[in-house]
């Protein structure tokens, strides 16, 4: 991710520059929320994000004003937003949503994926093998992250891809995951190759199975996290 520097943010003159700026700083500042770059419920200020983003603060409200709008932020008194916060019921209705879309996202691309997404898909399980090993969480993530992307390209379903997008569950991830962990659940990466498995026998029903087994296996971990009482060593 590229984040605009150096940018005068006077010179931001023509309608046509200035709706191409408003679109980066809202891209980049998309981009830093997804990452977990903030903490959830963290303070956003003006002068902070005028100066990382390189925008005008006429700029930057625009930006808060959408971002707002689509859920990622919580607008503020004064000018100024906060990151999301989920609840733990909004968390788990969430994932729950997410099981049925991602479901029939993989059904789809059960029907619709070419070569070069399967090979693409086999390639990424195949890193994530790789990663799957203490202190190699993080990318494992983003391979996690590329898997499901794949899946979502292949399936070509505009509009399903559109409802996965605002149910915002990075930021509930990023929020609920669990910070001791030094890498993946033991059987991710099969739940990852099973999907792909039916994606390249060409059966949608499957597919859909096997995604719904693995988000909810996912969302059961998260369950059982947080259902680690308050006082134990875990939960201080």
């Amino acid at each position: 991710m590229a984040l605009a520097t150096g940018t005068d943010p006077s010179s931001e003159g023509s309608s046509d520059s200035g709706a191409s700026r408003t679109l980066q700083a809202y891209n980049d500042l998309r981009a830093l929320l997804m990452s977990g770059h903030y903490e959830p419920d963290s303070r956003l200020t003006e002068s902070d994000l005028t100066a990382r983003l390189g925008v005008s603060r006429g700029t930057l409200r625009s930006v808060l004003a959408r971002l707002a709008q689509e859920g990622y932020v919580t607008a503020e008194a004064h000018r100024s937003a906060r990151t999301r916060s989920f609840s733990v019921e909004e968390a788990l209705e969430i994932l729950e949503t997410r099981e049925v879309l991602e479901a029939a996202l993989a059904a789809s691309a059960a029907e619709r994926a070419t070569d070069a997404d399967i090979a693409a898909m086999t390639e990424t399980c195949k890193h994530m093998w790789e990663h799957q090993v203490p202190g190699g969480r993080e990318e494992y993530w983003k391979l996690n992250r590329r898997f499901h992307e794949q899946i979502r390209e292949a399936a070509r379903q505009a509009t399903l891809s559109r409802f996965v997008d605002s149910l915002l569950y990075p930021l509930v991830m990023q929020q609920y995951r669990d910070a001791d962990r030094q890498h993946p659940r033991t059987d991710s990466v099969r739940e990852h190759e099973a999907i792909l498995a039916t994606i390249v026998t060409r059966n949608p029903e499957a597919a859909a199975a096997a995604m719904r087994h693995h988000l909810s296996a996912a969302r059961r971990a998260l369950q059982l996290q947080l259902s680690v009482p308050a006082d134990s060593p875990k939960g201080r």
